[in-house]
């Protein structure tokens, strides 16, 4: 879990991450035959042709472009399924770790009243770490991580 800091409004380009990631799901809907339409009315509709999209990929031929393109649109929809169906919300989190000092990550309120954070990124890398990918997994992982969902475990 990331820690959740106020954005610097000097500094990073918060709402144009936040709309180069939404225009960037939205054509990757669109190149899969999901109709704008559908998808702003339920970005779940976009699971099934996501779903064979990665599992028709040629994950063992891909160039290193083809990776950044793959991890970035599977980013991209995370961020925006949690913001369509949770409300979830971007911010801006410092982050030492990195080359620019920050990071932007997504916040939402858990089951339990409290605002978790995460990195999409961190949840697209976990999902390739258990191949095959698995769109609804990498979703669930999403949910769990910022409490909008029950673990299971309760």
């Amino acid at each position: 879990m990331t820690e959740v800091n106020e954005p610097d409004l000097q500094g990073p380009d918060l709402q144009g991450w936040v709309e180069e990631g939404r225009r960037n799901v939205e054509d990757v809907a669109d190149m899969l035959g999901v109709p704008p339409e559908v998808y702003a009315r339920d970005p779940l509709s976009l699971i099934p042709a996501l779903q064979e999209y990665v599992s028709r990929a040629p994950l063992g031929a891909f160039e290193p472009s083809d990776w950044i393109t793959l991890h970035s649109d599977l980013m991209s929809y995370v961020a925006d399924y949690l913001t369509r169906r949770h409300g979830a919300r971007w911010t801006v989190a410092q982050d030492a770790r990195v080359p620019r000092g920050h990071r932007f990550v997504i916040e939402a309120t858990g089951r339990d009243g409290r605002i978790r954070g995460i990195d999409p990124i961190d949840v697209v890398r976990r999902e390739f770490s258990d191949l095959p990918i698995d769109i609804a997994r990498m979703l669930a992982t999403a949910e769990l991580s910022l409490g909008l969902a029950a673990s299971g475990d309760a």
